[in-house]
């Protein structure tokens, strides 16, 4: 059994973590450090509520510990757990730079402790579906690749450290690590960089909106995000010389999880007919179209494999290093942004 403990038990805490840890056999969820309120008593009899971080890191029954606080304070949580000797999974955004990322990737390996960055989008149905039809090799050569996260709220979000400008806040660092690590789980890290990043709610003192154009030999990378697209176009365009695959972003875990739905049953993950995405290819110049059914969605496959990483010494799910170059992906598009300039990538 690996001893879980969580370092915030808000929506992160609440929907992407503890159910996964307490649906899975290989972990006891050990609790939670809680500031104010006390929740994680009442959703999980039988746990602890630590009264501060140190009480968390000093217990040691715990094994395992979820950095999940704002991105600003990943870097010194995941630091001091690892010197206190736990294993660690830090919540994307992993860094506020990738100079700490690689810190983080250095401390880990020399106390002899696994490290991970939560990218769970890599377990969206949508995403795994895509993953088939490239290995299947239904998409060929990439072309052109468009990804976008798209939302519609003009207001602000009632989570404070989000709309406040610090070095962790703002959409860019939000939404943006999901669509890059997509994109270099896709292609790798890209020859150059150019981006737009923008503020477009009137009332909004971050980044809420942007476009990063990442550029490879053979084809491009588009990623988009925003808060005011009253209409959202396909989270999904895969253009290849086989094939062109287009869907909606449509994974159902996040909404199922609010509902209170407990993962890892059945049907969890999968998505209606209606949402299954459409390949289009030319055979011989006749185009044909086919819906493809989508693979079920599961997030729990991140903590499956952490498990694995920390019993059986296999690889984490998303490593430090990947974590790191992520950061340094949107350090750069940071940059070209500011200078209206295309970045090339080192």
């Amino acid at each position: 059994m690996i001893n879980a403990a969580l370092v915030s038990f808000g929506m992160s805490g609440k929907l992407f973590h503890a159910p996964f840890l307490n649906a899975n056999s290989n972990y006891n969820l050990e609790g939670c450090w809680e500031r104010s309120t006390k929740n994680i008593q009442a959703v999980y009899p039988g746990t602890k509520s630590y009264i501060s971080y140190e009480e968390l890191l000093s217990d040691p029954s715990v094994d395992l510990v979820i950095v999940n606080s704002p991105n600003d304070t990943h870097f010194e949580y995941a630091k001091q757990a690892l010197l206190s000797g736990k294993h660690v999974v830090v919540e994307k955004a992993f860094t506020v730079s990738s100079t700490e990322a690689f810190e983080l990737d250095i401390i880990a390996n020399k106390v002899n402790k696994q490290l991970a960055v939560y990218h769970n989008r890599r377990f969206d149905a949508d995403f795994l579906t895509i993953q088939k039809l490239i290995s299947e090799g239904q998409i060929g050569e990439f072309l052109d690749v468009q990804i976008s996260f798209e939302r519609y709220r003009t207001g602000l979000s009632p989570k404070v450290h989000k709309e406040t400008p610090t070095p962790g806040a703002g959409l860019l660092m939000d939404l943006g690590p999901h669509l890059m690590d997509q994109a270099l789980v896709l292609s790798g890290k890209p020859e150059s960089i150019f981006a737009d990043i923008r503020t477009t709610r009137k009332e909004a003192l971050v980044d809420d909106y942007f476009m990063m154009h990442l550029y490879y030999p053979t084809h491009r990378i588009t990623l988009t995000s925003g808060m005011l697209f009253m209409q959202q176009l396909p989270g999904y365009k895969l253009y290849g010389t086989k094939g062109c695959f287009i869907k909606n972003r449509s994974d159902i875990q996040e909404a199922d999880l609010i509902a209170g739905k407990i993962p890892n049953t059945k049907d969890w993950g999968k998505e209606a007919p209606e949402n299954f995405g459409t390949l289009t290819t030319d055979n011989n110049g006749v185009i044909s179209k086919k819906i493809i059914p989508s693979l079920q969605g599961n997030y729990g496959l991140f903590y499956e494999q952490m498990a694995d990483a920390i019993l059986n010494h296999a690889s984490v799910p998303v490593s430090a290093i990947e974590g790191a170059h992520i950061i340094q992906m949107l350090e750069a598009a940071r940059e070209s942004s500011l200078t209206k300039k295309l970045v090339p990538i080192k």
